[in-house]
C-alpha cells in the first residue's frame, strides 16, 4: 500500500471511529517518535511485522491492512488477543479493581496462568497502568516483580481508556498475534513485506539495562542474532526498519545500513540526572525513494 493510500486510510479511519492509542505503557514505546519515524517509512509494502509488539505504538498509528504481532512474552500476547476478542469482558473485569497499594499487591501476587483470559488480560493492563514508571520486569522466575507506583491519577476506569480499549479492538481486528521468537515469526516474510523491529534494546549505562521482560532477558548474543536477521531479510527483499540505543556496538552491527538518529524523552535510568532526551538510531535496508 502507497504512504498516500495508507494516509488516506487513517484518515478515513479517523473520521469513522475515535483513534486507537496503545492501551499499555511500555518502556522505549515509540508513541513520542512517530512523526520522527514516519518519513523514514518505505513508499510502500505489503504486509506488516512487528516481532517485538510492546505497546504497539507504530501499529496503531499506521492500522496496516494485513499485520501480524508477536513476542515471545505469552502474557503481553495473551492481552492483545483478549482486549481482540473479548474487549467487554476485559473491561468489565478491569472496572472491579482499585488503585490501591494493598490491593496492588494481592493481584500482582496471583499466578497468572491461573485466569481465565478476560481477567488475566485486566490483571496485566491494571499493573502496567498502576506499578512503577509504567515497567514490565519478570525475576528468573518469570513473575511480575515491578513495584507499587505512586501515581496522581492512573486512570485504567476513566470512560476515556475504556472507549480507547474499544478502538484497540476494533484495530485488532483480522491482526494475526503470535506468540513466537522474532526469527522464528520472519520465516513467511516475503519481498515487498514491512517489518519494524522494536527490541529490548543495547544498554547505554549499566544503570539503563531494563531487558529483563522474559527470563534470562535480551542479551548480547541475541543482539546479534537479530542483526543476522536483519541483513537476511535484506537479501529476501523485504524490507526493515530497527530502532535501538545510539551506542557504538548498534552502529557496528548495522554498518553498512542507513541510519538516521531521532531523540526521545526517557525516565528509566536508575540515575535520575541521565533522564531526559536520548539520542536513538532508526537502522533502515532500504534507502529514501523506495
Amino acid at each position: 500500500m502507497a504512504r498516500g493510500a495508507q494516509a488516506r486510510r487513517e484518515t478515513q479511519d479517523a473520521d469513522a471511529e475515535p483513534r486507537a492509542r496503545p492501551f499499555l505503557k511500555w518502556a522505549g514505546g515509540k508513541g513520542q517518535l512517530i512523526e520522527q519515524i514516519r518519513p523514514l517509512l518505505p513508499r510502500a509494502w505489503g504486509r506488516y511485522f512487528e516481532p517485538f509488539v510492546g505497546s504497539g505504538a507504530l501499529f496503531f498509528a499506521l492500522r496496516p491492512a494485513a499485520a501480524t504481532l508477536a513476542d515471545v512474552n505469552r502474557e503481553l500476547v495473551d492481552c492483545y488477543v483478549a482486549v481482540q476478542k473479548h474487549v467487554e469482558a476485559v473491561i468489565a473485569e478491569l472496572c472491579e479493581h482499585e488503585y490501591d497499594e494493598e490491593h496492588y499487591y494481592r493481584v500482582r501476587d496471583v499466578d497468572p496462568d491461573a485466569l481465565p483470559p478476560a481477567k488475566r488480560a485486566a490483571r496485566t493492563i491494571y499493573l502496567n497502568k498502576t506499578g512503577y514508571n509504567g515497567l514490565y520486569r519478570v525475576n528468573r522466575k518469570g513473575r511480575f516483580n515491578v513495584p507499587f507506583g505512586r501515581h496522581t491519577n492512573p486512570g485504567f476506569r476513566q470512560a476515556a481508556s475504556l472507549d480507547n480499549l474499544r478502538a484497540c479492538a476494533r484495530a485488532l481486528r483480522g491482526v494475526n498475534l503470535v506468540v513466537r521468537d522474532f526469527e522464528q515469526v520472519l520465516r513467511d516474510a516475503r519481498r515487498g513485506d514491512f517489518v519494524y523491529f522494536d527490541p529490548p534494546y543495547v544498554p547505554v549505562s549499566a544503570t539503563a539495562a531494563f531487558t529483563s521482560y522474559v527470563p534470562g532477558g535480551f542479551g548480547p548474543a541475541d543482539q546479534e542474532r537479530l542483526a543476522r536477521v536483519f541483513r537476511g531479510l535484506s537479501r529476501r527483499g523485504v524490507r526493515a526498519m530497527l530502532s535501538n540505543s545510539d551506542t557504538a556496538a548498534v552502529r557496528a552491527l548495522y554498518a553498512g545500513f542507513p541510519i538516521d538518529t531521532v531523540h526521545a524523552s526517557r525516565s528509566i535510568n536508575s540515575n535520575v540526572e541521565r533522564r531526559g532526551k536520548i539520542g536513538e538510531v532508526v537502522v533502515r535496508n532500504y534507502g529514501n525513494d523506495d
